[in-house]
């Protein structure tokens, strides 16, 4: 099914190209709209939050236990303090302002108040800058990294652009083979290397890139914790190789980070950043977690642009991030 190309014996740098797939003659399944699938993939997060608003907002009167009380539902949610106490600060001025007395006027101006500090992470990912534009992918193992390039190649398929995929991620096992199966699903040439260095693989995805007018790359780094200092040292060689192969590359920096491990993502952000001056997030696993509420969390401490969000396995389900979608999904 695959067919291999040695580039360079002394490297054992290989390219490996996915054969297309035969058409299938099973009917379609008829997909759910993406707004679906974000509500159900926040309904852990919003069963969580929901159900406890929904005692706060069933009506009474506005007062200081009731604002004890929402406290320690965002707080549930995990929005983190600092978020928490900026939204019941906006809430009270607004509840002051409008002269407010029953809670049940309360959800709106919290939904309003809450879409405000998330809506500038709203930032849509521009590719149109350079060609081949390269989006270093960065993350922790297990935080879903491999199957979000994965996803995106077909995101960007679907959008007419062709796609290179470097693996780069010749540390864990498996990986390799991994990004070679995702290459396959979207018949995407897959630049990889038995082994050694990660930088190498980089290098010559986009030297292959260059030659072939690839749109875009998408260049994998082996996982690491942000306390590895080490290791973060070798993912800031990885970027200095990729800017040799292109200066202006790579022109996104992406950090991958998994919902379920809520407040200890923004140490991540916080680590990420310092050592790769990240340009966008994408954070995945958001059907798996009540935690849904750490965007709030980033939005207020480390405000990175929230490029895309994962609520399920399929293709289909990471897509650019929406701040009123996501709003909507949560409370409604």
């Amino acid at each position: 099914m695959f067919s291999f190309f040695k580039k360079k014996s002394d490297t054992d740098v290989s390219e490996v190209e996915a054969a297309p797939r035969e058409p299938s003659d099973t009917p379609a399944i008829p997909q759910r709209s993406w707004t679906e699938r974000l509500k159900s993939g926040l309904a852990k997060t919003r069963d969580k939050l929901g159900k406890n608003l929904a005692s706060l907002f069933g009506g009474g009167q506005i007062d200081e236990a009731l604002y004890e009380e929402l406290e320690t539902v965002l707080l549930t949610a995990d929005m983190g303090v600092d978020a928490t106490e900026h939204l019941l600060r906006e809430v009270r001025a607004r509840v002051s302002l409008r002269g407010l007395k029953d809670s049940t006027e309360l959800k709106q101006t919290l939904k309003d108040v809450l879409y405000e500090l998330i809506a500038p992470l709203e930032v849509p990912l521009d590719t149109s800058q350079g060609k081949p534009f390269v989006i270093m992918m960065a993350g922790v193992n297990g935080a879903g990294k491999t199957t979000s390039i994965g996803k995106l190649a077909k995101y960007f398929q679907n959008q007419n652009k062709s796609v290179l995929l470097a693996a780069g991620d010749t540390f864990r096992a498996a990986a390799r083979e991994q990004l070679m199966e995702w290459g396959e699903r979207n018949n995407v040439t897959v630049i990889t290397q038995q082994g050694g260095d990660s930088a190498a693989v980089c290098f010559d995805a986009i030297n292959s890139a260059k030659a072939r007018g690839i749109d875009i790359v998408l260049a994998d780094t082996a996982g690491r914790l942000p306390t590895q200092l080490h290791l973060m040292e070798e993912i800031r060689k990885v970027k200095r190789v990729i800017q040799k192969a292109l200066p202006e590359a790579p022109q996104e920096v992406v950090l991958v980070l998994d919902a379920n491990i809520g407040q200890n993502a923004l140490n991540q952000v916080k680590v990420f950043d310092e050592a790769l001056g990240l340009t966008g997030l994408i954070l995945t696993k958001l059907d798996g977690t009540a935690k849904g509420g750490i965007i709030a969390a980033i939005a207020k401490q480390h405000p990175v642009p929230l490029r895309f969000i994962g609520v399920g396995e399929g293709l289909d389900d990471l897509r650019p991030f929406s701040a009123r979608d996501y709003i909507d999904a949560l409370f409604d």
